[in-house]
């Protein structure tokens, strides 16, 4: 794939004014993948710029619904069959590419299956196991990226630069008395030193949809659409994000890359996220638009952690060795 393959805005319609439906689905796939179009399709709830479809036990369709998915998807079938194979969880795998049609304006792609549950249905039961997993599975992805690796678009950069997002999220949600110790984390991320390192692999938008669940521990990533290279502090958050209470502090230690500045700010993009899950989670409540019912009690519990005792703990009291990115470059 290339640039050239970007869509044009010739197209007639878009993707969000197509009903996407399972007859959709099938239609396309024995218009230019007919091996495939005898397998089950069944829709699968949830998603934001993809619809998802399940194909078979083993393959997922994967349908654009945003305008910037189909970069989102370009990007996935890109890198991920570079970063796969090296990972030590599943994550999915292009399979196929769907080309625009007249059916269907937008590019869309088959990748391999996750198997597991999104945490945002399910819950964590083996904490520690949860924790390790975590870190194993960073410390091979966060290694110094290539020149040509995307970088930081709308997410990645130094948590000052996201200040006025965090105020609007801080705005919007209630914090029930804990306003100023949320503040207070966000200002100590917004104070602390840029990432000095090389640019590193960073999934970018690690959150409990995003990762998957199986026997009370994680089992999967999904949703790469976001991979940049930059600053890990970006995934780090994921310890208060995605880990129970007490990972935390297990995760740091067995990642053992990451400085005091480094934690800081992890720990505010921890919070930052938060809040954001906990909007999604109101906006659901109300029925608005992309509001998801399931998120805000999953932002107040990550939002608990990152102002518990374990929110405190890690490299943040004892300076280690800064992670300079010089592991091997994919």
């Amino acid at each position: 794939m290339t640039d050239s393959d970007s869509d044009s805005d010739s197209d007639s319609g878009t993707a969000a004014e197509i009903e996407i439906t399972a007859d959709l689905v099938r239609d396309l796939l024995r218009e230019q993948h007919p091996d495939l179009a005898e397998l089950a399709v069944r829709e699968v709830a949830g998603g934001w710029d993809n619809q998802q479809w399940r194909l078979g036990d083993e393959l997922a369709v994967r349908m654009p619904r945003t305008e910037r998915a189909p970069e989102l998807q370009r990007k996935e079938c890109r890198w991920l069959p570079l970063l796969a194979p090296r990972l030590p969880l599943p994550v999915p795998r292009p399979v196929r590419v769907g080309e625009p049609s007249a059916r269907f304006p937008k590019r869309w792609t088959i990748m391999t299956w996750v198997p597991g549950e999104p945490l945002d249905r399910t819950s964590i039961s083996r904490g520690d196991h949860a924790a390790d997993t975590l870190a194993d599975f960073l410390r091979a992805l966060h290694v110094a990226a290539p020149a040509e690796a995307p970088g930081v678009v709308d997410r990645g950069a130094h948590p000052g630069t996201y200040t006025e997002g965090f105020d609007h999220f801080f705005r919007s949600v209630a914090l029930d008395g804990r306003a100023d110790e949320v503040r207070a984390v966000w200002d100590d991320a917004v104070a602390a030193p840029a990432w000095e390192g090389r640019p590193v692999w960073v999934h970018g938008d690690l959150h409990p949809a995003n990762v998957v669940v199986s026997d009370g521990t994680l089992s999967g990533v999904i949703d790469f659409g976001d991979l940049f290279a930059g600053d890990p502090a970006w995934d780090l958050a994921a310890a208060w994000v995605v880990l129970p209470r007490g990972g935390a502090a297990r995760f740091f230690d067995a990642y053992a890359h990451a400085d005091g500045a480094t934690f800081r700010r992890a720990r505010g993009l921890a919070a930052l996220k938060s809040l954001f899950l906990m909007l999604m989670g109101q906006n659901g409540d109300r029925g608005l638009p992309g509001g998801k019912p399931a998120w805000g009690p999953a932002g107040r519990a990550a939002l608990d952690r990152v102002l518990s005792t374990d929110g405190r703990q890690g490299v943040a009291p004892r300076p280690g060795p800064r992670f300079s990115g010089r592991a091997a470059r994919t």
